[in-house]
């Protein structure tokens, strides 16, 4: 019986299979656009269109294209999780970090002027620990955390008295803990919890 649904098989020379990509391989790109739009490069509107694009990509190729005039091109990816490192920096416009992106084990968040969101609620994270590097001049951060999430101020924080801490320090059993070393000069460093229900 044939199965009309899937695509019939043919032999192809192995240059013309499309390698997959994985959810690392979409974030990095997502990383490479987000500094693009920070740099001037691409406006907000032009980074939302891609960044749907990106998270809706399948192979390398689809990738390649979103940032081919930026560039860049994506490579297979060696680094393991542990290396991997999510850095953002907005630059005069305010940044959100929210919907179904992958958490990596290192987050760095800075920022001078504007007001930087990272909201974890619907994120995917594989990890059991996760640390966020945060620093801030006038502008400010604000993390948002699901419930059952724990987070623990790392005691190397400095200027602690802008650090305010709304979430649980512990976490529920097999729920992640988020460790925040954070450095905020003038705008504060905010952090919450959303409520069950």
């Amino acid at each position: 019986m044939v199965n009309e649904e899937l695509p019939a098989l043919h032999r192809t020379p192995e240059a013309a299979v499309e390698p997959r990509a994985g959810d690392s391989d979409r974030e990095a790109v997502a990383e490479q656009l987000r500094v693009a739009a920070g740099d001037g490069r691409i406006d907000l509107g032009e980074l939302e269109e891609r960044l749907d694009r990106t998270y809706a990509a399948r192979t390398y190729g689809e990738l390649d294209i979103l940032v081919a005039d930026l560039g860049g091109r994506l490579e297979a990816r060696e680094a393991s999780a542990a290396e991997e490192v999510l850095t953002l920096r907005p630059r005069m416009n305010n940044m959100v970090q929210s919907g179904r992106w992958s958490v990596p084990r290192r987050i760095v968040a800075e920022t001078k002027l504007s007001l930087l969101t990272v909201d974890f609620t619907e994120a995917v994270c594989p990890h059991r620990e996760i640390t966020v590097e945060a620093s801030t001049g006038m502008g400010h951060i604000r993390l948002i955390v699901p419930r059952g999430w724990g987070v623990r101020i790392d005691p190397s924080s400095t200027n602690t008295g802008n650090i305010v801490n709304k979430a649980a320090e512990q976490a529920e059993p097999g729920a992640p803990v988020l460790t925040v070393i954070g450095h905020p000069r003038s705008g504060p460093i905010r952090i919450k919890q959303r409520r069950r229900g």
